[in-house]
């Protein structure tokens, strides 16, 4: 069964990638071998989730839209890559950005969406109760694997 969440994710990544080409959905599909009469319509395919690119076709994606393939692709955050380019996701579409501080690097997340901020908040204040001493680690780990605990009135914060 496939994660609509992930293939949704490629499809967005698409998107963006071609359209900072300047390229559209036709032209992005000409160059990618489709027939000229339904290249659009295959790229809107992959774009809007209704397929989902194999690995062959996302290597020439990448090769076209001079992007790495792992760009495109949805993070393995089980990489070093695979985080750096979900930071880098996160980046483009949230504005946080990196800091390094003496020794420290640091994420900051400036002025996010009011509704990330709050979730942002609401962990923050979590962490800061564990490194307290004022919950426990198990108690930490439950808040978080149990989030949201109410996901009533959660949305897509942004349309790419």
């Amino acid at each position: 069964m496939l994660n609509w969440r992930f293939v949704m994710a490629i499809g967005e990544r698409i998107r963006t990638f071609r359209k900072r080409k300047g390229l559209t959905q036709k032209e992005l599909g000409v160059q990618l071998g489709f027939k000229e009469s339904t290249a659009d319509i295959r790229m809107a395919q992959y774009e809007a989730e209704k397929r989902v690119p194999k690995d062959d076709l996302i290597e020439t994606l990448s090769s076209i839209l001079e992007v790495s393939p792992a760009a495109i692709n949805v993070p393995d955050i089980d990489t070093h890559v695979g985080i750096m380019q979900l930071l880098f996701t996160l980046e483009d579409i949230y504005g946080i950005s990196v800091r390094q501080e003496g020794s420290h690097i640091t994420l900051d997340l400036g002025a996010i969406h009011d509704a990330l901020g709050y979730e942002a908040k609401s962990w923050a204040k979590m962490k800061s109760k564990l490194d307290a001493g004022e919950i426990s680690k198990k108690e930490y780990d439950n808040w978080r694997y149990n989030y949201p605990a109410n996901t009533h009135g959660y949305h897509k914060l942004i349309d790419l």
